[in-house]
């Protein structure tokens, strides 16, 4: 029997397609704003496999400097766009967090790309859940321990599902072993996009 982590919730198929639709609907209007970037691995400098973007107060970014959030663009140099509504109602909904969430990390996958094991652990408050949602082609997802080397176990993701970081299961390594071509039609050409929204300060 499959058992997640303590913490780790998943829930499948919470957004029906409607919901799917409308909700890419405004992160396309988000992108167009902050486009997506390739993001490079501290130190090295590697381009990571997904390209990203941000909406709310503060981003997530990687680069040769390091982890960090910051209020702007890193290759516009404009603010951030505000989070869309539905992903605040979400959070209010799922996230049993009475603060709202102040960055939302956007992530798109193409078929070849991958997401090594990895905390989300740059963030000041570890009290607030990590609440992410994908959207689009499915894709093979990584869950371990809170230490690297613990054991792993990886499960299918769809579109519409949501995972659920928090408790003892907040800092619990993960990652995205393959995305699953032509699962889904949400995306016209393909491809999978995680959302994934973060409280970043008390």
């Amino acid at each position: 029997m499959f058992v997640l982590p303590k913490g780790v919730r998943h829930i499948p198929g919470h957004l029906d397609r409607d919901e799917q639709k409308s909700l890419l609907d405004d992160i396309r209007a988000v992108v167009s704003e902050a486009p997506l970037y390739r993001p490079e691995m501290p130190r090295t400098g590697k381009p990571l496999s997904v390209r990203m973007t941000n909406c709310g107060d503060l981003g997530w970014l990687t680069d040769k400097t390091g982890y960090r959030y910051q209020d702007c663009h890193p290759v516009t140099g404009k603010p951030w766009p505000a989070i869309p509504s539905r992903l605040l109602a979400l959070w209010e909904e799922l996230s049993g967090h009475s603060a709202p969430p102040q960055a939302c990390l956007i992530n798109f996958y193409d078929t070849s790309a991958r997401m090594g094991l990895h905390q989300d652990r740059d963030e000041s408050d570890l009290s607030a859940p990590v609440l992410s949602i994908s959207l689009g082609d499915a894709c093979l997802f990584r869950i371990g321990g809170t230490a690297r080397g613990q054991p792993t176990k990886s499960f299918r993701l769809e579109s519409g599902d949501i995972v659920i970081l928090g408790g003892e299961g907040r800092l619990a390594f993960h990652g995205v072993d393959k995305i699953y071509p032509t699962t889904s039609t949400l995306l016209k050409d393909g491809g999978r996009i995680n959302l994934t929204l973060r409280r970043v300060t008390a």
